[in-house]
């Protein structure tokens, strides 16, 4: 588990993967590394055991932030990236050595950089023209592959209203009630069940209305990121731009729409509500999403796979390899 170590080791929160990048082409051996620029600073690495890969497994190296350090227990990992998703990478590596020692030399490696704040990697190596047949991504699924997922839309929204004393509240128009009576909306949209992905759901982030204690809010922002599913992914957007008004400006950011994922006879499989870069990976016509570690952990700071999971995921990227290659 030395390299698993080395690996959780570097501090790749999202905006600082370069080190990462640059250790990994240095680090993992394959007969042909690349990397690639992103643009904003950061890498993909590329390894390729043959010239014209049949199956690339991918998954990221950026992890969401506070770094937290490697600790290795009697049956787990724990540290930031353990599940999400150094653990996928690492079990894809040692698959890839796995079949090039039984002779194959049709797969590839892809480690992409900025897949929590937007994708930007898998979008940056879409625009490469490289393509592959089949592309198998890497998320901490229970090592379960992915029938369908929900898809996400951001919008950004700014509330507008008049600043007055807050003890002659008629006279004004507090930003903040603005907000509750939009979340009040919201709450009973009644965005419809869908029978395979379940219920729309959203969060609120980077909520600001920066006010002394006695005004009235003249302004609030905040940002809205919904999961949609195939019931709903229309209608979100429908009922957002409805609502925009004099007092609520809406800036849609888009997303990506729920989508259905290559599943395997004799493999387990479920649907999930997480987005990945796979919507982002254009260049590839067939997709499956699978790895180990269980989502309900990631992004915690208790974060951690087992030891067990990673073996197992090794062993399922290997037969994905030999049902996708017969």
């Amino acid at each position: 588990m030395k390299l698993f170590r080395d690996i959780l080791s570097i501090d790749s929160t999202s905006g600082r993967e370069r080190e990462m990048g640059q250790w990994l082409a240095g680090h993992l051996e394959a007969p042909f590394v690349e990397t690639f620029e992103v643009g904003d600073g950061t890498l993909n690495v590329l390894l390729r055991w043959g010239e014209h890969p049949r199956v690339v497994f991918c998954s990221h190296m950026d992890t969401v932030p506070p770094y937290i350090p490697p600790t290795f227990g009697e049956d787990r990992v724990c540290g930031r990236g353990s599940c999400d998703a150094k653990g996928q990478f690492y079990a894809m590596y040692r698959a890839c050595e796995r079949l090039a020692e039984a002779g194959h030399d049709d797969m590839a490696l892809l480690i992409v950089s900025g897949e929590e704040t937007g994708s930007w990697g898998a979008k940056a190596f879409a625009r490469t023209g490289f393509t592959a047949p089949l592309l198998v991504v890497g998320e901490p699924t229970d090592n379960c592959l992915v029938s369908a997922s929900k898809g996400t839309k951001r919008f950004d929204l700014t509330f507008t209203g008049k600043a007055f004393h807050s003890g002659y509240p008629d006279h004004g128009v507090s930003a903040v009630e603005l907000f509750v009576d939009f979340m009040d909306e919201l709450r009973t949209a009644g965005f419809p069940d869908d029978p395979e992905l379940g219920p729309t759901t959203w969060n609120v982030g980077q909520l600001v209305s920066d006010n002394a204690q006695n005004i009235l809010s003249p302004s609030l922002t905040c940002r809205l990121y919904f999961r949609t599913t195939f019931a709903s992914d229309a209608l979100v957007v429908d009922w957002m731009r409805t609502h925009a008004s004099d007092t609520l400006r809406v800036e849609e950011f888009g997303g990506d729409a729920p989508a259905h994922y290559l599943t395997l006879p004799g493999f387990p499989t479920q649907p999930v509500s997480f987005g990945s870069d796979a919507p982002h990976l254009t260049n590839f016509d067939r997709k499956i999403i699978c790895g180990p570690g269980s989502i309900t952990v990631a992004h915690r700071d208790e974060e951690f796979i087992r030891y067990s999971d990673l073996q197992q995921a090794v062993d399922l990227y290997v037969r994905i390899h030999e049902a996708a290659c017969k």
